[in-house]
């Protein structure tokens, strides 16, 4: 499955606001073939806010409304890494919007990818294309992963009369874990004890963000998440304004004790003694590392987020 960087999402943003910024006319702009359908905003649009919400809400009605959509070769064939890229220029400008817009957004798509199994009962396009959101939004090795946005759609999976019936159980289920700490929310507090026997509380911490970061020790992944906090993001803000709650959710603290001198001193290293954040699933952690950004008062801003979309977020404030 091919893959978009951090500097292609800003890419498809930049290319989006200049195809908003003259006068008449415009098309939103994407990266990749010109071949795939683009939508025409009104001239009634002229703010820049309601041009990039518009194109947001009508991005895939051209092409869903036109034959590509029932065409198998284009879906499953050579044109697939088009659909593809353009579903990845959608998923930038959807983080443009607020969550709730973005969620209307998504709903709409899904509404208009039922249509078109609707209007031909023999088409492919339903499966495929709701397996391609499914590991953009929700793989949890995607770059462009994020629950909020895959909530709607795999909500409307969950029960649409087009979903196999072996697949509707495994669909509730990332329904249910996907709205677990939904940005805005706040987030669950967790208990942590040191390595030399002391505790704390991700709640108790104060600074005006906190990396929430569930680690393994000797995770290679990890180190290199690791690495990008203490190089990138650390430096960008004056001691103090970013804490880092690295945690431990497993059972091999053995192996936790001996690795735990790895990491930086000034970060809130500890392990979940209660074991509420697995056993419990107050957090749906399907892959380690895990990376939210919480705000002062540990509201989600970014949840199970790649940390090149949280360093592009902190590198855009003011500080």
């Amino acid at each position: 499955m091919s893959r978009i960087s951090s500097s292609g999402i800003l890419l498809a943003i930049l290319l989006l606001l200049a195809g908003c910024a003259g006068r008449g006319n415009k098309t939103v702009n994407t990266v990749g073939p010109r071949s795939f359908p683009q939508v025409t905003i009104p001239e009634a649009y002229t703010d820049e806010a309601d041009r990039i919400a518009y194109g947001a809400g009508h991005f895939w009605d051209p092409y869903l409304a036109g034959e590509g959509a029932t065409d198998s070769a284009y879906v499953l064939g050579v044109a697939r890494n088009e659909l593809e890229q353009n579903l990845a220029n959608y998923i930038a400008i959807l983080g443009m919007e607020p969550l709730p817009e973005a969620t209307r957004h998504m709903e709409g798509l899904f509404k208009g990818v039922s249509a078109v199994q609707k209007r031909d009962s023999t088409s492919h396009f339903f499966d495929a294309f709701s397996e391609l959101v499914s590991s953009y939004l929700y793989d949890p090795n995607s770059p462009l992963r994020d629950e909020d946005l895959y909530l709607p759609y795999v909500s409307g999976l969950a029960e649409s009369p087009y979903t196999p019936d072996n697949m509707r159980a495994v669909y509730r289920y990332q329904a249910l874990m996907c709205s677990l700490n939904q940005r805005g929310s706040v987030a669950p507090d967790i208990k942590a004890r040191t390595a030399s026997g002391s505790q704390f509380t991700l709640h108790g911490i104060k600074a005006p963000f906190t990396l929430l970061f569930f680690s393994n020790p000797g995770c290679s992944a990890c180190r290199e998440m690791m690495e990008t906090i203490q190089n990138e993001i650390t430096p960008m803000f004056p001691k103090g304004t970013v804490a880092v709650a690295n945690i431990y959710i497993d059972d091999e603290l053995d192996a936790w004790r001996k690795y735990v001198d790895n990491y930086p001193e000034e970060w809130y290293t500890g392990y979940d003694f209660t074991h509420e954040v697995r056993d419990e699933q107050t957090y749906s952690v399907r892959a380690i590392p895990s990376l939210y950004l919480l705000d002062s008062e540990k509201r989600i801003i970014y949840k199970d987020a790649p940390v090149e979309k949280i360093l592009v977020y902190l590198q855009s404030l003011d500080y």
